[in-house]
């Protein structure tokens, strides 16, 4: 009898610890790498060229992911909340800090990347957009 109550206390015991475990949350739809294709007056070529793009394949944790981007020279960093209805939140962007020789698009999207406050996503595009209408627009790099 002794036995029996050990092993079910036991097997409680683990499925306490099993059950309070931390489990990443995922969102396939938008946690991947995103290429930049539409951003102000800066052509799709020169976008492609410089390899723009952000990456939301970290963790998510209590909602914010840690996420990285690159325009070409630099590694920018942030964290990004989306949130129910559309809305999204970048705050703590920041980047390395290498002299480049064209910063041009470096230097317009690190301006208004934190200022983006509304997301959508349609099929493989991820469209991020502020108040006053202005907007980046990415496809997802694992698209063809």
């Amino acid at each position: 009898m002794k036995k029996i109550r050990l092993s079910f206390f036991a097997i409680l015991l683990l499925g306490a610890v099993v059950s309070c475990s931390s489990v990443p949350e995922k969102n396939p739809a938008l946690q991947r790498q995103w290429m930049l294709i539409s951003f102000k007056n800066f052509s799709k070529e020169e976008l492609v060229k410089n390899k723009a793009e952000i990456n939301l394949t970290g963790t998510m944790e209590k909602g914010k992911i840690r996420g990285g981007a690159n325009m070409g020279c630099n590694s920018i960093f942030f964290t990004s909340e989306f949130k129910s209805g559309g809305k999204v939140k970048i705050s703590g962007v920041g980047s390395t800090l290498k002299a480049c020789q064209n910063m041009e698009l470096e230097t317009a999207f690190s301006q208004k990347f934190d200022e983006m406050t509304n997301y959508s996503i349609e099929g493989h595009f991820l469209t991020l957009s502020d108040d006053s209408g202005n907007s980046m627009k990415f496809v997802a790099a694992d698209w063809d």
